[in-house]
C-alpha cells in the first residue's frame, strides 16, 4: 500500500531560511531514500507504507531533537 504523509513543524519563523527543526525532518526523509517535497507550509512524503512510516519516525525524532515544538502530522492511503 502507498502512503502519503504531510507535517508542519512549529515554532514557524516566516521569511527565510528554514529553521534546523524544518531542515532536519527532510534530511531525514531524504536520507529514507522515499519521495518528498519540502514546501512553504509544510513537508510530504509519499511511497510504500512501511518505508513512509519509518522515515516520518525518523523525521518526527530529527524535528524534536533540533527544535519543534509541536509537529502537526497526517498520513493519508495513496490508493483511496
Amino acid at each position: 500500500m502507498r502512503l502519503v504523509a504531510e507535517f508542519t513543524t512549529e515554532p514557524f519563523e516566516g521569511e527565510g531560511e528554514p529553521p534546523a527543526h524544518v531542515t532536519s525532518a527532510f534530511r531525514a526523509l531524504e536520507a529514507a531514500g522515499i519521495e518528498c517535497e519540502l514546501g512553504p507550509l509544510g513537508t510530504s512524503a509519499a511511497g510504500e507504507s512501511d518505508d513512509v512510516l519509518q522515515a516520518v519516525l525518523a523525521a518526527v525524532s530529527a524535528a524534536l531533537s533540533n527544535g519543534a515544538e509541536t509537529v502537526t502530522l497526517q498520513v493519508r492511503r495513496a490508493d483511496g
